[in-house]
């Protein structure tokens, strides 16, 4: 059989764009065979469509999970995307001819990512290594666009890139992990080959576009195409494919993608000189932008400068063996030296955007994609969060309350539904926003988001695909799952939380009976407690969600009355535990607060339970009397009462202290006033020798670790006016800074042996 005709390309080659274009003019082919997956015909006709802007990308994906994926980009100056339009405006034939999606994802070798061999050029760096080091050159980027982007000839860019795949095949040899891979994808493109010549079309009558490295084989006499019973035999995995945008961010090489390029944007600007037929054209944009960015952004730069900017990039071309055309590293030296005062760090952001950019294709309404994208992308266009859809992170501040100045519901709470749509976003795990935290307790109707589109998110939306059609069905899924695989309470209130905080009640429901049904099971005191508060907060908030939150109340009234007939028992345990409980304390006493329709007698009854009793862990039984003396359950008189029981003689030091140390917790300031209490403190330390002392001091460091200055300052006049000394030279001492001796002996405290 004779062989069509066959233009090697680059991926992501301006040049090769420009000169394919031409080749197919000249061929004038009937039918064009493009390297791709041969499944992605379908999408042919999208790729066509006047308002698809690239770079835009096929997503093949499995059908089960675990979701693999793989991806296949195209920018304006992609020659394949370029062959595609060729063959529409033509009214021609054009087809895939690489092996379909379901086989790219089956393959063991293949790399995740989108990476396929086209080129070889990921995996023989050594090889390009002497090429740049014969040619003079900093890297490979380099060397192909001196050699082959600034070719003006189309016959020369079509010899020099099949010579450039074919020696770089003989500079292999067999030493390439994935040339198993290659030949196999060979074999099936021959096989396609050889269908088109059987279907009626003249070998002559059709142009291949492929990876330079592919060339000489698909030439190869001894090769053969693929039979029916090898590609039977191929692995498979069962497989969809969606258009999706796509980013110059992601198609440049810092983010991985193996056949991109350094500087996506900066390439586009060459495409957008060739097709001016002015090559200097890139220089000067190039430059320009550069010197925009930095206006834009308070450096001065003039208008001689950029001129001597681009006099001197053509003269670094010229010395550096060019034809005097500048390539990338001459504008970037040109413009560190002339734009950056001789250093890069100068320039650095400038040259990100202008080389990397920030372009972000996009797709029509109705674009083949998977019905999860559909809604996804309707959502932003109905509540108004497309101009959000960009690589550049953006802050967006929601108020959750009705906005009165609007005419329609849908106006009014605006920005709830974006709230919803964003958290169910969150719980799918899809990446287009990040919460910010915000206090609940000053801005209980205020949610603050960063948000960013990337391809990241939209291949997570893509695997969200088998969970649901919907955002809202996957998400709903995500929550069912998760109640399902709940192995406490406290995970199964969180995703009552997030169905809340989605807006969906049927998951509400069923998250609140599963947990419903754990409530009988034992469970520590600090797990009921976090689920009080949870429930708690979404009793208090749910309102401003336009909720139902009424079933919750039993579950919380009877997760909340457990609680308070274990705490006792719980509170026999050592300090590190007692850091955990006191917590726990603290979130059910502001649900009590919260309700009134909790138990508080019950609450109450084991507060004072765990105030009293002495074989509990004094820094809780200290905590107690704090919160009881807030909520004005206990005076004054309970107070000094309590203070001479636990800061008496012959109670040991730890223990006393540790009960001070749980008492000044809370309502610090009440304290503070209590002269009696410093009194009786200052007492008890007196009665403690040496090493009694010690012991009570590393509680007491503790408990005033974290006390303001002011606070402090309040402390040193209440002890000055019980020692006769002026309050504020007390202040004085108390904050000045310690001396050698002294630091030494505090620092020996955190060894001290309790004889444990």
């Amino acid at each position: 059989m004779k062989h069509p005709h066959i233009f090697g390309i680059r991926h992501l080659s301006p040049a090769g764009a420009w000169h394919l274009k031409n080749f197919l003019t000249e061929k004038n082919p009937k039918l064009v065979l493009v390297e791709g997956p041969c499944d992605f015909d379908d999408t042919l006709a999208w790729f066509s469509n006047r308002e698809v802007r690239p770079p835009v990308a096929v997503l093949a994906y499995t059908k089960e999970a675990p979701v693999r994926t793989i991806l296949y980009p195209f920018a304006e100056y992609s020659p394949e995307y370029q062959a595609i339009l060729w063959a529409h405006e033509h009214k021609k034939k054009c087809r895939f001819i690489d092996l379909p999606s379901e086989v790219f994802l089956a393959l063991p070798e293949h790399a995740p990512g989108g990476k396929s061999a086209d080129a070889g050029e990921e995996e023989c760096m050594s090889v390009y290594e002497q090429l740049d080091k014969q040619a003079g050159e900093d890297g490979h980027e380099t060397f192909w666009e001196r050699a082959m982007e600034h070719t003006a000839d189309t016959e020369g860019y079509h010899r020099g890139a099949q010579i450039f795949g074919s020696e770089l095949r003989a500079l292999e040899g067999d030493t390439q992990d994935d040339r198993p891979e290659i030949l196999v994808r060979e074999a099936f493109m021959r096989r396609k080959i050889e269908e088109a010549v059987a279907q009626g079309f003249a070998p002559e009558e059709i142009v291949v576009v492929t990876g330079s490295y592919h060339v000489a084989g698909l030439l190869d006499e001894q090769a053969v195409a693929m039979t029916d019973k090898e590609f039977s035999s191929l692995p498979r995995l069962e497989a969809s494919h969606t258009l999706m945008p796509y980013s110059y961010y992601r198609l440049s090489t810092r983010a991985g993608y193996g056949a991109g390029n350094k500087a996506p944007a900066y390439y586009a600007l060459l495409w957008e000189g060739i097709g001016r037929g002015d090559l200097s054209y890139t220089a000067r944009s190039y430059l320009s932008r550069i010197a925009g960015y930095q206006r834009a952004h308070g450096n001065p730069v003039s208008s001689a400068q950029v001129i001597e900017a681009v006099q001197l990039a053509a003269a670094l071309a010229k010395l550096r063996g060019g034809s005097g055309i500048p390539a990338l590293r001459d504008l970037r030296d040109a413009a560190v030296t002339c734009l950056g005062g001789g250093s890069f760090s100068e320039i650095t952001l400038a040259a990100a955007d202008t080389e990397i950019g920030t372009a972000i294709g996009s797709l029509p309404d109705g674009v083949s994609r998977t019905s999860i994208q559909e809604d996804f992308y309707r959502k932003l266009k109905e509540l108004k969060l497309e101009k959000y859809r960009g690589i550049t992170q953006q802050e967006l501040a929601l108020d959750l309350r009705e906005n009165r100045k609007v005419t329609t519901k849908a106006a009014a709470f605006l920005d709830l539904h974006r709230s919803f749509f964003l958290h169910r976003l969150r719980v799918l795990g899809v990446s287009f926003a990040q919460q910010a935290a915000v206090n609940q307790d000053n801005a209980t109707w205020a949610e603050h988001w960063s948000v960013r589109w990337t391809p990241e998110a939209e291949i997570e939306l893509v695997e969200a695909a088998l969970k649901g059609d919907t955002v809202a069905q996957a998400a709903s899924f995500c929550m069912k799952e998760r109640v399902e695989q709940a192995p406490n309470m406290s995970q199964a209130a969180q995703v009552i939380e997030d169905a809340f905080a989605c807006g969906m009640t049927e998951a509400a429901a069923y998250a609140t009976a599963a947990l419903q049904a754990m409530a009988v099971d034992a469970a520590s005191v600090a797990e009921l407690a976090a689920v009080s508060h949870s429930l708690s907060v979404i009793l208090q908030y749910g309102d401003i969600r336009q909720l139902d939150s009424e079933p919750l109340k039993p579950i919380l009234k009877q997760i909340f009355f457990r609680a308070c007939l274990i705490l006792p028992g719980e509170c026999v345990c050592d300090d590190e535990a007692a850091n955990v409980i006191a917590g726990a304390i603290e979130q059910l006493n502001s649900a009590a607060l919260a309700h009134d329709f909790l138990d508080v007698a019950a609450w109450n009854d084991a507060l004072r339970e765990v105030a009293e009793r002495d074989d509990l862990n004094t820094k809780l039984s200290g905590y107690a009397m704090a919160i009881r003396l807030e909520r004005s359950l206990a005076d004054g008189e309970s107070l000094r009462l309590e203070v001479q029981r636990r800061l008496s003689r012959g109670v040991p030091a730890e223990l006393g202290a540790g009960w001070f140390e749980g008492l000044a917790m809370k309502n610090r300031y009440a304290l503070i006033a209590r002269l009696s209490l410093w009194e009786s403190l200052d007492e008890y330390l007196d009665t403690l020798d040496d090493e009694e002392f010690k012991r009570a001091l590393i509680f007491l460091r503790r408990a005033f670790a974290d006390f303001t200055s002011m606070e402090k300052d309040s402390i040193a006049e209440n002890l000055g006016e019980i020692w006769g000394f002026n309050g504020q030279e007390v202040s004085e001492a108390l904050n000045a800074q310690l001396g050698e001796e002294e630091q030494e002996l505090v620092e020996s405290l955190d060894e001290f042996d309790f004889d444990f």
